[in-house]
């Protein structure tokens, strides 16, 4: 990752803004006191058994600490690939959420070079789309979800497939509204296929002129 280029752009929403990455910093710093609480406990624990769960518990917080990190707001903006952050991401909400439930997460991202706030925003979207699915894949084992990006000549695409229920549940209205939200801020679309194999959401958001596949991979 490059270091800092330029400051967010300024505008009406700057006060915004800093207080959202204050927020954001507070609640770091709230779960990083919590995840040393826990580990604490654990190893002033003589049971193996308390001690093992207090380490599950630390080890799911430790997931939740690094997603929200990848999500949280930046100060600058810089240019970054998009493939390497969402494999971050990715890792992240596995150890976080889905690997409890014996849910498999596959990946095939093309590297492209990105600006820190787009990458941001496609990790928000990403997210939701995950949880998304793993809220009604099977679980213990047999719930499969596959991310897989690349970009085209005018944009960048995300699809997410899953081999969860096509239950139409308002938990699955509520994400598809987040999805939609996020990438229309960006003048992109969504394609929303559910049926009883599974489910596939395409996202496409428009390429940035400095928005390249990184050459040699």
């Amino acid at each position: 990752m490059s270091g800092p280029s330029e400051l967010l752009p300024d505008g009406g929403d700057m006060a915004e803004r800093l207080v959202l990455r204050e927020l954001s910093h507070e609640l770091g710093d709230e779960l990083a006191s919590v995840i040393k609480l826990v580990s604490v406990a654990a190893s002033r624990c003589d049971s193996p058994e308390a001690r093992a769960s207090l380490a599950s518990v630390r080890d799911r917080l430790r997931g939740h600490a690094q997603v929200h990190r990848s999500l949280q707001m930046m100060e600058y903006t810089t240019t970054i690939d998009l493939a390497a952050y969402l494999h971050h991401l990715c890792r992240s909400i596995s150890r976080s959420r889905l690997e409890r439930d014996g849910i498999a997460l596959s990946l095939l991202l093309d590297p492209v070079r990105m600006s820190s706030e787009r990458c941001r925003l496609l990790g928000m979207i990403v997210f939701e789309l995950l949880a998304d699915s793993a809220r009604h894949v099977p679980h213990g084992g047999a719930g499969a979800i596959h991310l897989e990006m690349w970009p085209t000549d005018t944009s960048i695409a995300c699809c997410v497939t899953d081999n969860g229920s096509s239950d139409e549940g308002a938990h699955l209205e509520r994400g598809s509204a987040v999805v939609e939200a996020l990438a229309a801020s960006v003048r992109g679309t969504v394609d929303i296929r559910r049926g009883l194999d599974g489910t596939r959401v395409v996202v496409n958001i428009p390429r940035g002129a400095d928005e390249m596949p990184v050459a040699g991979e």
